[in-house]
C-alpha cells in the first residue's frame, strides 16, 4: 500500500497544470466553501429571526401592559375627581374608561390565547368598575336634589328660632345647627347625621319649632346617608376593582418576562451554536484555502518568483544568470524561455547604452531639481555682481520687490545699493562682511519697494571667487521679515502701555513665572517693598521681604500651580518694608500655555485695612444696637400688656355697673317680698286670714317672683356674656365660633359705657359666618376700637354714632367695619395712628398703645390686613378683611 500511494503522489507532483486550470480549481474550492457556511449562516439566522419577534412581542406586550396601568390610573384619578368634586363632571371618566376598554381589545388580539384569559378578567373588572361610577353618579344626582332642597328647609329653622320665646331652647338648636354646619365643612358625614340626630332627640314644645328642627334634621340625615354611601361605593366598588385589575396586568407582566427569560436563553444558545459553528466552518474554510495557496505558489507563485528573481539579476548586471523552468510545458514555461530570449538580447545591448543613459538621467534630475528648488521657494533668491547689479533672481524676490516676474525686476534695478537699500551704509557694511568672512548669515537691513514702501529683509549669502581669490558674484536668499519687526515693536508698545497701566492702579499686581520669579510688577508694590519694578524682576517674594527682615510663605502659589485653577479671594498679612503689617484681599488666577499648562501665576491684592477697622468698629456698634432694641421691646411688650389689662378694667368696671341694676332690682323685690310674707305670716298665727289677704299675697308673690326671674335672667346673661369674653381673652387657642354671636358678646360688654358718655353703638352682623380663629384677639381688637373711639372721636362729651358691621368677604375671608361719626383725624395722625406710643391725649393718660395693639393682632395673630380712612371733621372709617381660617404659620406665632 505504501508504494502505491507513492506512485499517485508522483504522479501528481509531475502533473503539469496551467495557471487557468490552478486558478479554476482553486475558484471552485472556495466556492464550495462559501456555499456550505452561507446555507448554515441562513439556517441560524432564521432561527435568529424567530426567536428575535418573539422577544419584541413580548416586549410589545410589556409596553401594553404599562399603558394599561396608565390608562387605569387616569380611570382613577378620574373618577376620584369625579366622586370628591360636586362640579365635575362623568364626561371625563366615561371618556377614560372608553380608551381603556378599546386598549384591552387591542392587547387581547396581540396576546397568546394562555394570556388573553387575563385581558378578559380585566375587562370583566372594568366593567364592575364602570357600574360602580354610574351608581356613584346616581347617587351625587341624588344628593344635589337633597342639597338644593336644603336652603329653604334651614331658612324656614333659622325664621323658625328666631319667633321662639324660650333662648335656652334656641341656644341649643343653634349650638346643633353651627355642629352639622361644620361637620359638613370639614366633609365629616357621620358627625352631621350624630348632630342631626341629637336635634331631633331634644325635646321642644313648640310644635312648629319641632316641625322645622325634625325637616332640617331629615334633611341633614338623607344628605349625610348619601354622602357615607357615596364613600362606601368609592371605597369597595372602585378602589377594589382597580387594585384588582392592577394586579391582573402584573400578572400580565410578569407572565410575559418569564416567557421572555426562556426566549432570552434560547437565544443565546442559538448564538452561542451559530458562534462555535462559524468557527468551525471558517477554520475548515481557512485551512482548505491554505492547503489551495500552498499548492498554487509551490506550482505557479514559486517557479514566477525564481524567473523573476533570474530577471532581477539581469537588471543588476548578471548577465550568466540563468532563466529556470524553461523546459516546464506550460504558460510559466512559455515566460521563462522569453525571459531567456530576452536575456540574450539584453545582455548583447545592454552595454553600450548602460553608461550613455546614466549620464543623462543624472543631469536632467540635477537640473530639474535646481529649477523647481529655485522657482517653488517662498524665500527669495538672487545672484548679484559686487557692483550691485542683479543677474539672476526667482519669482519669490520679485513679489517681495513688487515686481510682477524677476525678468522685470533684473531689467528695473540698476545699482542695488542705490534703488534698493534705503540706507546705503547697510551695502557696504554687506559688503566688509562677504570680503572679511566669505558669507552673512541674518543679516537685517531695509529696502524700498517698487512703490515706495518699506520693508525689512533678512540676507544670508555667500560669497563665490575666481581662481585668483577675487569675489565674482554673491549667492544668497532673503526672508521678509516687516510683520516680524512690526510684530515686536507692538509687543514692546504694549508692554509699555501694560506697565505704565498697572502703575496707575492703586492695588497690588504681579505676574511670577513657574519658578515663582516676579516677571513684572506694579510700581504700587513695589513702593511696599521700597524696590525698583525692574529691580524686583528675577527675584521671589522672600528674596526681596529678606532685605529688611521679613518673609512671606509661597503656599498659595504653589497650590495655583498644583490644581491649575484660581484660588478665589482669600484674606492674607505681611508685613511691608516700614514694618507695618497690612491686611489684604488676594486672589491668585493661572496663565495657560498652548499646551494647557502653567505658565504664568497673576496676583491681584487690594489692601483692606481700612475696612477691616471699620469692620470692627461696626460690629462694636451692632452689639450696642441690639442690646438697646432687645431692652426697648421688653419695655413696649410690658406696656402693652399693661394696657391690654388697662381695658379689661373697663370693660369690667362697665359691666359691674350694668350688672347691678338688675341685681339691686332683685335685691329690693325680695325685701320687699320678705316683708310681706312676715305680714302674712302674723295674720296666719292670729287667725284673722281672710280670702281676700290670701289672693293679695298669692298675686304680690307672683309678681316679685316674675320680676326676681326676670332681672336676674338679665344678671345672669351678663355674667355669662362676660365670662365668655374673658376666658376668650385668657385662652389663645384656636377654635370655631359663629362670627355674629361672638361680636354681640363681646359688644353687651361693652354697652355700660355707652350711656355716661350720650353715644350709640350699632352692630349689623350678616348671620351664620362661621370661622375657625381665635376668639380672644378678635374681642381685643373690638375693645381697643371702642375705647379708642369714646377717648379721641368725641371730646368735649357731644353725642355720636358707633357702628360695626360684619359681612361675608369673597369665599375664604370675612370684612369687619368699625366706623363712627366723630370728629376724624388730621393727615399727620392718620398715617401715625398705628405706630406705637403716639397719642394726641398724652396730657389726659393716653398710652398711644390701643390701635398699635390692634394692627399687631389683626396682621399677625389673625393673619388678615386693615385700613384706616378719616378725613377731619367726616368721621373714621376702619376695615378689617380677616381669613376664615387663621394661617398656620400665624398661630404658630
Amino acid at each position: 500500500m505504501p508504494a502505491v500511494f507513492a506512485v499517485i503522489f508522483n504522479r501528481v507532483r509531475s502533473l503539469s497544470l496551467s495557471i487557468g486550470q490552478l486558478t479554476f480549481g482553486s475558484f471552485l474550492l472556495l466556492l464550495a466553501i462559501i456555499t456550505a457556511t452561507s446555507m448554515a449562516s441562513v439556517i441560524a439566522i432564521r432561527h435568529i429571526d424567530t426567536t428575535f419577534a418573539e422577544l419584541q412581542r413580548l416586549q410589545n406586550v410589556g409596553d401594553l401592559a404599562e399603558e394599561i396601568d396608565g390608562r387605569m390610573n387616569e380611570l382613577r384619578l378620574a373618577a376620584r375627581d369625579f366622586v370628591t368634586d360636586p362640579g365635575a363632571r362623568s364626561d371625563r371618566v366615561v371618556q377614560a374608561a372608553s380608551e381603556l376598554s378599546a386598549l384591552l381589545k387591542k392587547t387581547r388580539l396581540e396576546l397568546a390565547p394562555e394570556q388573553q384569559a387575563m385581558i378578559d378578567g380585566v375587562s370583566q373588572r372594568l366593567a364592575n368598575y364602570r357600574e360602580g361610577i354610574d351608581r356613584v353618579g346616581e347617587l351625587i344626582g341624588h344628593r344635589a336634589e337633597l342639597l338644593a332642597t336644603l336652603p329653604a328647609t334651614r331658612v324656614r329653622f333659622e325664621g323658625t328660632i328666631a319667633e321662639v320665646q324660650d333662648r335656652s331652647t334656641a341656644r341649643a338648636l343653634f349650638r346643633l345647627q353651627n355642629q352639622i354646619n361644620g361637620a359638613l365643612l370639614a366633609h365629616d358625614p357621620a358627625g352631621a347625621e350624630q348632630a342631626a340626630r341629637g336635634m331631633r332627640a331634644l325635646p321642644i314644645d313648640d310644635s312648629n319649632l319641632r316641625s322645622a328642627a325634625d325637616s332640617y334634621a331629615d334633611s341633614i340625615i338623607a344628605i349625610s346617608s348619601t354622602e357615607a354611601e357615596i364613600a362606601r361605593l368609592d371605597k369597595e366598588v372602585l378602589g377594589t376593582e382597580g387594585r384588582l385589575i392592577g394586579r391582573v396586568t402584573e400578572l400580565l407582566r410578569a407572565l410575559s418576562s418569564q416567557q421572555g427569560r426562556v426566549l432570552s436563553r434560547d437565544f443565546a444558545r442559538t448564538l452561542a451554536e451559530t458562534k462555535w459553528q462559524s468557527i468551525i466552518l471558517g477554520s475548515a474554510g481557512v485551512l482548505i484555502g491554505i492547503f489551495a495557496a500552498l499548492f498554487v505558489v509551490r506550482r505557479t507563485v514559486r517557479p514566477l518568483v525564481s524567473i523573476a528573481g533570474s530577471i532581477r539579476a539581469l537588471a543588476a548586471g548578471q548577465k550568466e544568470a540563468s532563466i529556470p523552468a524553461t523546459d516546464v510545458e506550460n504558460e510559466i514555461g512559455d515566460i521563462a524561455r522569453a525571459a531567456e530570449v530576452f536575456r540574450r538580447t539584453l545582455v548583447e545591448a545592454d552595454a553600450s547604452r548602460e553608461a550613455a543613459l546614466r549620464a543623462l538621467a543624472e543631469q536632467r534630475l540635477a537640473e530639474e531639481s535646481y529649477r523647481k528648488l529655485f522657482e517653488a521657494s517662498i524665500d527669495g533668491i538672487y545672484v548679484t555682481t559686487p557692483g550691485g547689479l542683479v543677474v539672476n533672481a526667482n519669482p519669490a524676490l520679485a513679489r517681495i520687490m513688487g515686481y510682477e516676474s524677476a525678468e522685470q525686476l533684473i531689467r528695473s534695478v540698476g545699482d542695488i545699493s542705490e534703488s534698493i537699500y534705503v540706507d546705503p551704509s547697510a551695502r557696504a557694511e554687506f559688503q566688509a562682511l562677504m570680503q572679511r568672512d566669505s558669507m552673512v548669515r541674518d543679516f537685517e537691513y531695509q529696502v524700498r519697494q517698487r512703490n515706495g514702501d518699506i520693508r525689512w529683509l533678512s540676507d544670508s549669502a555667500t560669497a563665490v571667487r575666481d581662481e585668483h581669490g577675487e569675489v565674482v558674484r554673491y549667492e544668497g536668499s532673503v526672508r521678509d521679515i516687516t510683520d516680524q519687526k512690526r510684530a515686536e515693536e507692538a509687543i514692546a508698545e504694549g508692554r509699555r502701555l501694560l506697565q505704565q497701566v498697572i502703575d496707575t492702579v492703586p492695588a497690588v499686581i504681579n505676574v511670577k513665572d513657574r519658578n515663582l520669579r516676579y516677571v513684572l510688577m506694579n510700581r504700587y508694590m513695589a513702593g511696599i517693598f521700597s524696590v525698583e519694578p525692574k529691580d524686583a524682576l528675577g527675584r521671589t517674594t522672600n528674596e526681596i521681604m529678606a532685605r529688611y527682615g521679613a518673609n512671606k510663605t509661597d503656599a498659595n502659589d504653589k497650590r495655583v500651580l498644583a490644581t491649575k485653577a484660581d484660588l478665589g479671594f482669600y484674606e492674607e498679612e505681611y508685613r511691608d518694608s516700614t514694618g507695618t503689617m497690612r491686611q489684604w484681599l488676594v486672589n491668585k488666577m493661572p496663565l495657560l500655555d498652548a499646551d494647557g499648562e502653567i505658565d504664568k501665576i497673576v496676583t491681584v491684592a487690594l489692601d483692606i485695612g481700612e475696612r477691616k477697622k471699620s469692620e470692627r468698629e461696626m460690629l462694636k456698634a451692632k452689639d450696642a444696637a441690639e442690646t438697646a432694641l432687645r431692652n426697648l421691646r421688653e419695655t413696649q411688650a410690658s406696656l402693652i400688656e399693661a394696657e391690654k389689662l388697662a381695658a379689661l378694667g373697663r370693660m369690667v368696671a362697665g359691666v359691674a355697673h350694668e350688672v347691678n341694676n338688675p341685681v339691686g332690682i332683685s335685691l329690693t323685690v325680695a325685701s320687699a317680698l320678705e316683708r310681706k310674707t312676715e305680714r302674712f305670716g302674723e295674720e296666719v298665727k292670729r287667725g284673722e286670714l281672710r280670702r281676700s289677704s290670701l289672693n293679695e299675697f298669692l298675686d304680690t308673690s307672683r309678681s316679685a317672683a316674675a320680676q326676681l326671674v326676670s332681672n336676674l335672667n338679665r344678671a345672669a346673661e351678663l355674667i355669662q356674656s362676660f365670662k365668655q369674653v374673658a376666658a376668650d381673652r385668657n385662652y389663645s387657642d384656636q377654635r370655631t365660633f359663629d362670627l355674629a354671636d361672638l361680636t354681640e358678646q363681646v359688644v353687651m360688654s361693652l354697652r355700660p359705657g355707652l350711656r355716661k358718655h350720650n353715644l350709640t353703638l350699632t352692630v349689623d352682623c350678616q348671620p351664620n359666618l362661621v370661622m375657625n380663629s381665635y376668639p380672644g384677639p378678635y374681642g381685643q381688637v373690638l375693645t381697643n376700637l371702642f375705647l379708642n373711639a369714646v377717648a379721641h372721636a368725641f371730646p368735649d362729651g357731644r353725642p355720636g354714632l358707633i357702628e360695626i358691621q360684619a359681612r361675608e368677604c369673597g369665599r375664604d375671608n370675612v370684612e369687619i367695619v368699625f366706623s363712627d361719626d366723630g370728629c376724624g383725624m388730621s393727615l399727620d395722625v392718620r398715617r401715625r395712628a398705628f405706630d406705637p406710643f403716639f397719642t394726641t391725649r398724652r396730657d389726659q393718660g393716653g398710652t398711644g398703645l390701643g390701635l398699635h395693639i390692634v394692627y399687631n393682632i389683626v396682621t399677625n395673630r389673625l393673619g388678615g390686613r386693615l385700613d384706616l380712612d378719616s378725613e377731619p371733621g367726616s368721621g373714621t372709617r376702619i376695615q378689617i378683611i380677616l381669613p376664615r381660617t387663621a394661617p398656620l404659620e400665624q398661630a404658630a406665632e
